[in-house]
Order: C-alpha cells, then sequence, then structure tokens
C-alpha cells in the first residue's frame, strides 16, 4: 500500500464541496486529513492518501479535473 501526502487548495467557489468526502468515497482510498484551514472564501487541507498507487493517482488527477489545487507535501506535517 502506498501513500502520499497533498495540500489541496480550493477556490472560493469549491469551499462549500464535498470533495474530500468523494476522493474518499469515488476511489479505493484513505483520507486522513492532516490539517486544514478553511474560511468562506478559499481553504486548503493537508491530506494522507494511502491505498495503491494508482488510485491514489486518479484520485489526484479527479481533483485537479474538479479545479483545485494539488501540491506534494515532503516532512512531517503534525508537528508543523
Amino acid at each position: 500500500m502506498a501513500s502520499r501526502r497533498v495540500k489541496i487548495t480550493f477556490p472560493e467557489v469549491l469551499v462549500g464541496r464535498p470533495l474530500i468526502y468523494k476522493l474518499g468515497s469515488m476511489f479505493d482510498i484513505v483520507t486522513s486529513i492532516r490539517r486544514a484551514d478553511v474560511g468562506p472564501e478559499t481553504g486548503w487541507v493537508i491530506l494522507e492518501l494511502q491505498g495503491e498507487e494508482e488510485e491514489i493517482k486518479k484520485a489526484v488527477d479527479w481533483a485537479l479535473e474538479q479545479g483545485v489545487r494539488v501540491d506534494p507535501i515532503t516532512g512531517d506535517v503534525i508537528e508543523g
């Protein structure tokens, strides 16, 4: 099983949509929220995605298609 940490940044138009929920339900991955800051106009979430590498890639590609920004994260996001 692979694991990847990403930062997903939401524009205002997507802040209220359940994109994290959909990642976990549409794809065979586990999503763990590590940190987040979401407001009425913008937001970001650091996720740990676990599953088969191909399934993680499909999930990230889908998220990009929805209009969010996805950046890889390295290091310990819990410690800050």
